[in-house]
């Protein structure tokens, strides 16, 4: 792991340059092709009226992916009422689904400490 450390800081020192040289005309296609999403005038108020129309739209939606948990939960309670009749392969993607789980929350623990294996920087 360690000898890979050389090439993925000389690929970031890289893509540093890149963007240093196309950063500016890339950040203004960007701007030009998503200019209908741009509000104007770009005020601190119409920013907290965004905001706000966020964060209540999120909010309305609680009570569907409420339902939708429900009824995943009234899913597996079933499953697990006729877990004799489970095919291996249903277990097999269970399994699957768990280890995927797992990977993710080791690949988290590792970026949260700031990409070290052993432990925490001092």
């Amino acid at each position: 792991m360690a000898s890979k450390l050389p090439i993925v800081k000389a690929k970031a020192v890289e893509a540093s340059k890149f963007l240093t040289k196309n950063g500016c005309a890339y950040y203004k296609q960007m701007l030009e092709q998503n200019k209908q999403y741009i509000q104007e005038p770009p005020t601190v108020e119409k920013c907290q009226h965004l905001a706000k129309q966020v964060f209540y739209t999120r909010l309305a939606s609680i009570p569907g992916r409420y339902q939708a948990f429900w009824k995943e939960l009234d899913d597996v309670r079933n499953l697990w009422k006729h877990r004799q009749e489970l095919k291996i392969e249903d277990a097999g993607i269970a399994a699957l689904f768990g280890l995927e789980c797992f990977a993710w929350f080791c690949a988290g623990e590792i970026v949260g400490r700031g990409f070290t294996i052993t432990g925490y920087y001092v």
